[in-house]
């Protein structure tokens, strides 16, 4: 083991930390924003108590991950300064457009959405929750633009002298094919958690207090997130399909790794299971559905995928003798990972659907179980997807520019490296455990009731009136 080996563990760890919060906020604040605009539309008491309830844990978890991302920013400098040095003004102009625009953007009205119930008129609190909404969805974006010039470099020159990556075109950069796909692709797969999580904390309701006033609201709840659980699931599978095609024309190693093909195919098969051995080279026993990954992969169900040996081959002559493979059993199972979480999500959202048919109140204990660990089920999915994005391109930090082991801070030891990642689980396992105890006392506490309390006197001016988070 050595500095390398422990800084990129550091960064996948904090990286999918960090991404457990960032597809909630993404797709809560616009779920969010959609009940407040069905309260201001109908007038009905049910809207506004889901508006402030679901409001409530989508700021619980804004705040974690605000917390958990800064650190992501701290890891460029400290762990990969050889990578920041390279690529630094290549990420400056989306990171810095990221951070002065769309947070700022979100973060401002986040705070205007919090304290400006019964303050601010109407339709401007409203407007407050959807520029959240459209600032996280932009915060992404820049975010998925530099990322996806570390998948597909475009816009840019290599200077001799320095030997940096230097921006030529940021029009190019922000109009990557990598980002304009993988961008719809996330966003989706953000809403299929955001969905989830309303459709379980609306089902344990309704099977623990079948009698309640607000069993209304629940029943409303649980039916939209399904709906919004299913429409995402499909988005994402479309865009999946898109993104593959994508990706096969330029990473096609990566296409190949997700199957464990090593001998160029036409038409090849998808193994939806395979036994063989560890490095995934010898294979046992395959389960497989023909033509299908000539189909993912080209769009053409006899399309021609090129084999992991022969890219090798090609790659050593291009670029030097050397290993351009990734860790096989690594990117074959989280890319069947992703897909299945992803769709036993959806398959729970159509059976709570169908337990709602015809006006009934879901009571099914096991539909309960299974609806509790719904929201898991899109995280995981989420978290594998970028498992395989990230060491699918390996051993590329910028593909074909720069390989992961030049990337690496020189100054750092093995033990500074060790020290900070030891500090940075404990300090998130300790946030986790925050976390999640925050999200169940309040999604426990059920929706808010509305009914004005006689002790606040309303003839107070409205300045003397508290600030505060139990709105």
């Amino acid at each position: 083991m050595d500095a390398l080996d422990v800084a990129r563990w550091q960064f996948g760890v904090t990286t999918v930390y960090h991404f457990l919060f960032v597809p909630l906020t993404i797709g809560l604040s616009a779920l969010v924003a959609i009940l407040q605009t069905l309260w201001h539309r109908t007038g009905n008491e049910k809207y506004l108590k889901l508006t402030k309830f679901y409001g409530k844990l989508f700021l619980i978890n804004f705040a974690m991950g605000v917390v958990t991302g800064i650190v992501q920013e701290f890891q460029f400098g400290m762990n990969w300064s050889d990578y920041s040095r390279f690529v630094g003004d290549i990420f400056g102009a989306p990171l810095a457009i990221e951070a002065l625009v769309a947070f700022f953007l979100e973060s401002t009205f986040i705070g205007l959405w919090i304290f400006g119930w019964d303050r601010l008129p109407k339709r401007l609190h409203l407007a407050s929750i959807w520029a959240a909404a459209i600032g996280s969805n932009l915060s992404a974006y820049f975010i998925l633009a530099a990322n996806s010039f570390m998948q597909n470099p475009v816009g840019y020159r290599i200077n001799p002298d320095t030997g940096r990556a230097e921006l030529t075109d940021f029009v190019a950069v922000l109009t990557n094919r990598v980002a304009l796909i993988t961008f719809p692709h996330t966003i989706a797969g953000a809403f299929l958690v955001a969905g989830s999580l309303l459709v379980a904390v609306a089902m344990w309701h309704l099977v623990r207090n079948r009698d309640s006033a607000d069993t209304p609201a629940y029943r409303f709840a649980a039916k939209f997130g399904s709906w919004v659980t299913l429409v995402s699931a499909a988005a994402v599978a479309i865009t999946g399909d898109i993104q593959g095609k994508i990706m096969t024309q330029v990473q096609p190693m990566k296409m190949a790794a997700a199957e464990g093909l090593y001998t160029t195919e036409s038409p090849a098969s998808f193994s939806v299971l395979t036994v063989g051995s560890l490095d995934g080279s010898r294979e046992l026993f395959a389960l497989k559905i023909p033509h299908l990954l000539s189909w993912l992969g080209t769009g053409d169900p006899n399309g021609t995928v090129q084999g992991i040996n022969d890219l090798q081959a090609q790659y050593a002559a291009q670029y030097g003798a050397g290993s351009y493979t990734p860790i096989i059993p690594v990117t074959y199972w989280s890319f069947r990972f992703m897909i299945a979480f992803g769709m036993a999500a959806a398959a729970i959202a159509l059976l709570v659907l169908w337990s709602q048919r015809k006006g009934r109140t879901p009571t099914n204990k096991w539909l309960l179980r299974a609806g509790l660990v719904m929201p898991l089920l899109p995280l995981v999915a989420n978290s594998f997807g970028w498992i395989f994005t990230e060491m699918g391109r390996q051993p590329w930090i910028v593909f074909g520019e720069m390989l992961t082991r030049d990337g690496v801070s020189r100054s750092v030891s093995l033990t500074e490296v060790l020290t900070s990642f030891t500090a940075f689980t404990l300090i998130y396992a300790t946030l986790a455990v925050i976390e999640v105890r925050l999200l169940l006392r309040y999604a426990k506490a059920g929706v808010p009731d509305l009914t004005p309390n006689p002790e606040i006197d309303d003839s107070h001016d409205d300045a003397e009136r508290p600030l505060a988070f139990a709105y």
